[in-house]
Formats: structure tokens, sequence, C-alpha cells
């Protein structure tokens, strides 16, 4: 990105600055537009809104899919998310055979997961100083080498349950590189007016792998065994890699790599800790993702010892809710703005549902309520990515997309064998109703917290919540020498100019929080 004088110099006569990707320099390198930022007043309801895309308003569900090199690493992806959807199934089925014992599956996921918890920041830092698009074709390529080395151990009869701890563990290991530098790269292919559309239909992408994978491991494993699952996963990486050999890099929005400096990890989390638009969606995401995602164990519970039901109603329950996930995907795709009070609104109504169906009393009514559990997960999760990438100076992206990815992912082996400790203890309802009441509650101290940063404070009418600009006290009480009545003349007659009064306008006015410009000013 460049950051010399003509970085900021005004647009050429005829073309709109909210949406300038003109290439600037002699690389093609691209300035990032700032996103529109100011109040809006569309009506009573005052509302947090931490980005607004830059796009064309009205911009389709599939929009982001007309650039090309999106494109090719959108088909990519549907491969390559298969081939780990079917690893996953394969990789904790082969555990569970050569040991017995369900510990050694756990231990196995931990494994995998316990990276991008114990050096996840790290590769935010590497995202920022490398140029992700030859980062990413090393670090697929590593992700489809353990697949095949897993599955030449298993073909050949060869395979130990430590060569799968040690291949789950190097995967991980890859992931906490691959996750910060693939998120970010998507503002490179699509622009900043396309981001949060691209974002929308990764979820959606990866939510249908979850659809598909699973089904196609299971068949792979009964007819010829898992070691085929992981050799099919290895190859499958081939998909994505040739999409980033095929893109056009002239056609990118590059930023120009960080260069390799002392403090960077430090000076990224200064960033985030000083913007109240980063921190507080990650505080939210970390909440929910260490103690609101935790289904595997609360479905199976359900599954088995609240409705006594079998291994075909466990996966239709996971179905219904990947299915929820699609949608809540897709419709996120089809919105233009990222806002604050959508990601709070999602997650409050992620926690109330949870609850719900923890008191559900029949399976299908328990299995139906998969549904829009699936599609307020994904709205909170997509809106928050958004926003946060959004937000982040360009810079430091990949540091602050890979703390967002850390408490996200890396709470599980935190939350999970507590929220299944509770579970256990106390029934499977206790267990669930437990995690969303702490999403519920999460949503609700993270959404004041955000009114509080935009200076707006809560007003209630009858069962209408909204939030509305704080007036000082003292403004409040001093008496305006042009506005207050004079004791023996009375109040001084207004011209009627047809705008809206002072005071009216106090009450409908509808803040924002001022979206931050790309480049990271103010």
């Amino acid at each position: 990105m460049s950051t010399g004088p003509g970085a900021d110099s005004a647009p050429a006569p005829g073309t709109d600055p909210t949406t300038d990707s003109t290439p600037h320099g002699p690389g093609g390198t691209t300035r990032e537009s700032p996103a529109p930022t100011g109040p809006d007043t569309a009506g009573d309801d005052a509302e947090t809104t931490t980005a607004r895309t830059p796009g064309k308003a009205g911009n389709s569900m599939f929009s982001s899919l007309r650039v090309r090199n999106y494109r090719l690493f959108a088909m990519g992806q549907v491969v390559s998310n298969t081939g780990t959807w079917m690893q996953r199934i394969a990789q904790d089925w082969l555990v569970f055979t050569l040991t017995g014992s369900a510990t050694a599956v756990g231990l196995t996921v931990a494994l995998q997961f316990l990276p991008i918890l114990l050096f996840g920041l790290y590769g935010g830092v590497l995202a920022d100083r490398c140029a992700k698009r030859k980062l990413l074709i090393v670090t697929q390529t590593a992700m489809g080498m353990t697949g095949i080395v897993l599955a030449v151990l298993t073909l050949t009869g060869h395979v130990e349950v430590w060569h799968v701890y040690a291949t789950a563990f190097a995967l991980g290991m890859v992931t906490v590189v691959d996750n910060p530098t693939r998120q970010t790269f998507v503002s490179e292919m699509v622009g900043p007016d396309q981001l949060r559309n691209a974002v929308s239909l990764n979820s959606a992408n990866f939510q249908s792998a979850r659809l598909v994978g699973p089904a196609v491991a299971g068949v792979l494993i009964t007819g010829v065994g898992s070691g085929w699952a992981f050799l099919l996963n290895g190859l499958s990486f081939l998909a994505p890699i040739a999409g980033l050999l095929l893109m056009r890099t002239s056609e990118l929005h590059p930023i120009d790599p960080v260069p390799r400096g002392k403090g960077q990890l430090r000076e990224g989390l200064r960033h985030v800790r000083s913007r109240p638009e980063l921190i507080w969606p990650i505080v939210l995401v970390g909440a929910i993702g260490t103690f609101g995602f935790n289904f595997p164990i609360w479905l199976t519970a359900f599954t088995d010892h609240v409705f006594d039901q079998g291994a075909g109603a466990y996966s239709l329950l996971n179905v219904l809710m990947a299915a929820g996930s699609v949608t809540g995907a897709l419709l996120a795709a089809r919105r233009n703005s990222s806002r604050m009070r959508l990601m709070v609104a999602a997650a409050g109504l992620f926690g109330v549902l949870q609850i719900v169906a923890a008191a559900a009393p029949t399976y299908w009514l328990f299995a139906l309520l998969m549904l829009p559990i699936g599609i307020m997960g994904l709205t909170f999760n997509v809106t928050a990515n958004s926003s946060v990438q959004l937000a982040a100076d360009p810079a430091m992206r990949g540091r602050v997309m890979s703390l967002f990815m850390m408490v996200f992912v890396g709470g599980t082996p935190i939350g999970g064998p507590l929220m299944g400790w509770i579970t256990d203890t106390y029934g499977a309802r206790i267990g669930f109703a437990s995690g969303g009441l702490v999403s519920l509650l999460s949503a609700g101290l993270v959404g004041l917290a955000l009114a509080r940063a935009a200076g707006l404070r809560m007003r209630v009418r009858g069962y209408r919540v909204t939030f509305v600009p704080r007036v000082p006290r003292a403004a409040a009480l001093s008496p305006d020498p042009d506005t207050d009545p004079d004791p023996e003349t009375g109040p001084t007659p207004e011209p009627d100019t047809g705008a809206v009064p002072a005071a009216e306008a106090v009450e409908r006015k509808e803040l924002t929080l001022a979206a931050p410009r790309p480049d990271g000013r103010p």
C-alpha cells in the first residue's frame, strides 16, 4: 500500500473517492479507500456501526465472485475444505480404532488446536511481514503433505497413534500461519468494497463442505478404509495451489509487507487495545468461541442421555446446524455493511436460542432449533470477522486477525473441558443452558461497552430499547442565552428555516462509531 505523499492526494476528476482502486506506483499497489464515517439520521434507533463497506448499493449475494482472483480462490477452497472435513472424520475414527479410547480422540483434537493458542499471534506477525499469496502457496503445500504422509503410513499398515498425534500437531503449526494469512488475503483479492461479501461466502463455503465432507468420509472409511480419505485430502490442496498460481497479480490490492523489526507483536496488541471497535468484538468472539461453541459435547449428550437416540439422530442434528450456518452466511453476504448492532444482537439471540433449546421437551423440537442457532452463530461470526478486518490498520491486519482466530479457536482447549465437566456433572440441559447464558451475558456487556465508547445511552420506551446520544449533564443544566426564555419577555421565537429543531435533532440522531480509515488514520 502506498504510504508516500501521493497516497493521500485527492482523486482525479470524475472518480469516486470511496471506491478508488486505481493502481498507485509501479508495483500495482492500490490504495484502500476509507469507509464512509459520521452520523446517520435514518430514524429513531441509534445504531453503532464499525464499518460500512463502500461498495455499490445493492450488492448481490455472490457479487465478490465477479472478481476473477477471488473466484479462483473460492473454487480451490471448495475442494480443499471438503478434503479437510474428510480428514477430520477419518482421523478421529482412526485414533479410536487404534486405541479404543475417547480420551485419545480428544487429545488428538487438542494437539491440533493447541498451536493456535500458544503461537497464534506469531503467525499474524509472519502474515504481515510476507507477501501473502506466496506464503499461502507454502502453507497450503505443507498442509497437503501432512495428509499424504498420514495416508502412506495408513495404507502401508505402519501407522501408530503417535504418528497421528504428530501429524495433527504439525497441521496445527501450519494453521498458525495459514489462518491469518488466508483471512487477510481476501481483502487483497477483492478490495475493501467487497470484503464483507467475500468473508460471508468463505463461511458458506466452509459450512457447505461440512455437509459433504463427513458423508464422503463415511463412505470411504466403510468401503476402502481411512487411508484413502487422507490421500484425497492431501491431493485436494492441489486445487487452491493451482488457483493461487493462476491469479493475475496485477489485479490484486496488495499491502506492502511490514519490514522486520522489534516489538511488532506488542505493537499489534497495543493497536487492538486502543481501539474500541477492535477490542470489544474480539472480547465477544473469545467469550462465545470458548463457552458457546461446544456443540460436539452438547449434541452427543442430548442425543444419547436426554432423547435416547442413535448415531443417525446425532448426524441429523449436525446436518441441520450446518444448513443453518450456510443460510446465515448467505444472508450475511447480501448485506452491504458491518454493523456492531447486528453483531451484538446476533450474539444475544444465539445465547437465547441455546437456552430455549436446552429446555426443549422433544427431540424434533430440539432438532428444529438447530437451524436458527446455526443462522445466528454464523451471522455473529461473519459480522465480527468483517468488522474487525475493516477497522484494523491494513499494515497490522495479520496480527489483528491472528488474535481474532486465537481467541475464537484457541479457547477450545479451555472451554471444551469446562463445558464437558458441567454437562457430565449437572446434565446436558444445564450444560447447554450455561453456554447460552455466557453468550447472552457477554453480548449484553459488550453492547453496553460499545455504546459507551460511541457516546450513547440506553433509552427504554415500552417494549422498545434504543440508544441515543448522551447529553452532558453540564450542558443540560446550564442556561443558554440564545434559547432559554427570558423571565420577563418570554421565549424568543426562532425563525422558521425548515430545519429540524436542535432538541429534536439530538433526539433523532443516530450515531455511528467512526470507521477508521483503512490506512490507520482516524
